[in-house]
């Protein structure tokens, strides 16, 4: 026990202090208890920067969870005949699924960017971005520029689980005269579920609480992270500085359902991976 009076300590410091700080400025707004703070920060615009939030991981998470567990499918299939695909692909996914802010927003800037270098190329062959619609700061331009960096951290969630599963299992449903598709409905995709739907909840996490990026490309967003950036900043009106700590409350709240989901699904999908 006494190994792990460390952790513990730095636990308390670093984790449960600054949580339960948050929560008693949130619940305190002018040294009593009162609600009025928490109930401000889910209504009017900030209401609003919580429904974009929301909207916004959640595409980027569905998007990235389909096409990352797809990657980590065709993978599997011819893994063991080139292992220097799988080690190449992973490395990428390790760095790609940290990458993000300032670097990763210049990057996409630099690329499909009014000014980037595949706009031009493509203007230059009659085929204009700006003509579709298309913009890094709209919603969609968001989604795409998260993808960059979910589909890899899918990719990594997946590839163990969909290792998990047996060959005997699927030679087992052949034998029995059962198709391809019979095999996914019944066994391969009922025994993936859990450690999909954890990884699309671990993409909604990571997507809610991406801020540089978002920054960067639309300074002007309503997100929550960049609403509670303002707030922080001292940009309100006197009499509503709480603001900020009741914003960070409901994130916190948020984040941590979804982090028992995501427990929760990973020991389902230990369960019947290694049964």
């Amino acid at each position: 026990m006494a190994v792990l009076l460390p952790f513990a300590l730095f636990i308390a410091i670093f984790l449960a202090w600054p949580t339960l700080t948050v929560f008693w400025q949130a619940l305190t707004p002018k040294g009593s208890f009162s609600l009025d703070s928490l109930l401000r920060a889910v209504s009017g615009p900030y209401r609003s920067s919580f429904v974009n939030s929301v909207e916004l991981s959640g595409v980027s998470a569905i998007l990235g969870g389909i096409i990352g567990t797809l990657l980590a499918l065709v993978v599997r299939d011819f893994a063991s005949r080139r292992p220097k695909t799988l080690a190449l692909l992973n490395s990428w996914s390790s760095v790609a699924s940290q990458l993000g802010g300032v670097p990763l927003a210049f990057a996409f800037i630099a690329l499909i960017g009014n000014q980037g270098i595949l706009t031009k190329l493509l203007l230059g062959v009659g085929f204009d971005i700006k003509g579709t619609g298309f913009s890094l700061s709209g919603f969609w331009g968001l989604v795409f520029v998260y993808l960059y960096f979910q589909i890899p951290l899918m990719f990594l969630v997946m590839f163990p689980a969909i290792g998990g599963l047996r060959r005997s299992w699927e030679e087992a449903a052949q034998l029995m005269g059962a198709s391809s598709w019979t095999y996914w409905r019944r066994v391969g995709g009922p025994v993936l579920l859990p450690a999909f739907l954890g990884g699309v909840v671990l993409l909604f996490v990571n997507a809610f609480a991406a801020y540089a990026t978002a920054y960067v490309l639309d300074s002007g967003g309503q997100l929550v992270p960049l609403q509670v950036r303002f707030v922080l900043q001292g940009n309100v009106i006197s009499g509503e500085q709480d603001l900020g700590y009741a914003l960070v409350a409901w994130t916190i709240l948020l984040l941590l359902l979804c982090l028992v989901a995501v427990t929760v699904l990973q020991r389902r999908t230990v369960k019947w991976t290694q049964s």
